[in-house]
């Protein structure tokens, strides 16, 4: 299904975009991040494959999961509990030298945000991503300028799948649930789309864990934004 079917052939007043794994593979720097971490714990390095699995729920689920060695990181160990805060200090500071570096704008981006802001769509960014590193990176990867909001994972006191940050978002921008719709890749964005009753896409290539996204019930799935086009 395209955009605009799902407004009746009109493009939509409000589009919301997670920004990891939808818009900019942002893993390389994000795994540099936490090996550096986990080399400066005395541990080794988990690698990018294995950060690619545990994006998505924010820096301190990342951190747990990267100190447990596996996404399902509870019940933690006691040892890797004493041991968090001072990790995810350590990843903050990693991160914040490295964000950016390596990352990469996906494909099909560039043209799809172009072509809502023709339209004269406003846009802002959802994520579960600390709010200090989005812009910095949406500068770095020249988009900045397409959006007009910021929602990082510690914007409110709630983050996705919550449906909070997605109707803050909406209705800042002054839309409404039949013109709004969220573009994300993982069961965290699709399950805060349906809990604030607004369609959501959901794209191929992200960041959901390692599992397809075809399951999910996203209104429409795409493997690139261009699609959307």
């Amino acid at each position: 299904m395209s955009l605009a079917g799902l407004f009746n052939e009109h493009w939509p007043g409000v589009a919301l975009f997670d920004l990891d794994g939808t818009l900019v593979d942002s893993a390389p720097d994000l795994a540099a991040a936490v090996d550096r971490t986990l080399e400066q714990l005395g541990r080794k390095p988990a690698g990018i494959e294995q950060v690619r699995q545990w994006v998505g729920h924010g820096s301190p689920i990342l951190i747990r999961r990267a100190l447990a060695g596996k996404a399902d990181w509870e019940p933690a160990n006691i040892s890797d509990e004493a041991l968090f805060d001072d990790a995810l200090k350590l990843f903050y500071q990693n991160y914040q030298q490295l964000n950016g570096q390596h990352s990469t704008v996906y494909a099909g981006v560039e043209a799809c945000l172009e072509a809502l802001n023709e339209r004269g769509c406003r846009m802002a960014i959802v994520t579960n991503k600390p709010e200090q590193f989005v812009g910095p990176l949406l500068e770095q990867m020249g988009l900045e300028h397409h959006f007009q909001l910021i929602v990082g994972g510690d914007t409110l006191n709630t983050k996705k799948p919550d449906s909070a940050p997605l109707l803050h978002a909406m209705e800042a921008l002054k839309g409404s649930r039949g013109t709004t719709v969220m573009v994300g890749d993982s069961a965290a964005d699709v399950s805060a789309a349906q809990a604030a009753g607004i369609p959501c896409v959901a794209v191929t290539y992200g960041y959901n864990f390692g599992r397809s996204v075809q399951t999910l019930g996203a209104d429409a799935v795409v493997d690139s934004l261009s699609e959307l086009l």
